[in-house]
């Protein structure tokens, strides 16, 4: 696991977030007995994390819902106070919430709305410019390059309530990197948007990644967003990280086969399973028997080996 160094643009070192969480037992009586004396449990969210993240670098940051990834984010935006630990970002700590930091920052939340609901998002936009004080110039240029790369069009003068998710999510990424952070927590920045949509954000973030060398943290439930952003991936579960490290590497820690896929002569298509060992002698066997003119060897899907992640971690 990459250890937290001074040098990164996001460390993390034991951190923990732990909510109360009120018990209440069903019945009248239990009803009334806690409005004098309410009972609570205490419930980790996030249960001594470390890691850090190196100025530019983007990461992929994964698990299942309730794994303790948007509490990370909301801890790392200065939104939550960690019950114990320490994390930075860009040298500032984040719970202080000092402007110098919060304007280099951005949290994109796929689930949340940022915008003035019932403002055309063109107004907000307007309202960050000068919360920001970004120069007119700057603003114009950025804003209007953000309208065309996400072909936003007339939606900018909409009111935000009445955009689609997917429209919504388009403005809300757009709003969110007008001044320009230096670090980007992308939390599902993807939802609700189709397949065209998804693979144009995609590019986006990197090109932003490139011409900034700007560090983005990324959660998303679409794996093609993280095989195409992210050479590091964290993984996390019951707010514990049980992986960090190369993308890569997870498929050769967890998969013990591959997939080889054949196309043949006549259209058909033939897919075979073998474990890496037997990678040669199978694709042999392939070409040996069949009219073969394509073939592709390919690791099982992302979400199949972070599944195998998990099972092991809750085996004895």
């Amino acid at each position: 696991m990459q250890q937290p160094s001074a040098e990164s643009g996001v460390v993390v070192e034991d951190l923990c977030k732990t909510f109360k969480v009120p018990v209440r037992e069903a019945g009248l009586k239990a009803s009334l007995s806690s409005l004098f004396h309410r009972e609570t449990r205490d419930v980790a969210a996030v249960d001594g994390v470390s890691f850090s993240i190196q100025a530019g670098e983007v990461v992929g940051f994964l698990g299942p819902n309730g794994a303790g990834k948007t509490t990370t984010l909301k801890l790392l935006s200065g939104l939550l106070h960690p019950t114990s630990g320490r994390c930075s970002v860009l040298g500032f700590e984040p719970r202080a919430r000092p402007a110098a930091l919060l304007r280099q920052i951005t949290l994109v939340m796929g689930n949340r709305n940022q915008l003035q609901w019932d403002l055309p998002a063109m107004d907000s936009f307007e309202l960050n410019r000068a919360i920001y004080r970004i120069p007119r110039a700057d603003f114009v240029r950025l804003r209007d390059e953000m309208i065309e790369l996400l072909d936003l069009g007339d939606l900018v003068n909409k009111p935000v309530r009445n955009l689609s998710l997917g429209e919504r999510m388009k403005v809300e990424i757009a709003g969110s990197l007008l001044h320009q952070p230096k670090v980007l927590f992308l939390d599902e920045p993807t939802i609700g948007l189709d397949i065209t949509m998804q693979k144009r954000i995609r590019t986006f973030v990197a090109d932003y990644n490139q011409r900034y060398e700007a560090t983005v943290m990324l959660t998303s439930h679409y794996m093609a967003d993280v095989q195409a952003l992210c050479k590091r991936v964290i993984v996390i579960h019951h707010g514990r990280i049980l992986f960090d490290g190369e993308l890569a590497s997870l498929a050769d820690r967890f998969s013990l086969d591959k997939t080889i896929t054949a196309r043949l002569a006549d259209g058909e298509e033939v897919k075979v399973s073998a474990a890496r060992s037997e990678i040669a002698a199978a694709t042999s066997k392939l070409l040996g028997e069949r009219d073969v003119v394509d073939l592709t060897i390919e690791d099982p899907p992302i979400e199949d080996l972070i599944e195998r992640l998990f099972s092991s971690e809750q085996r004895p």
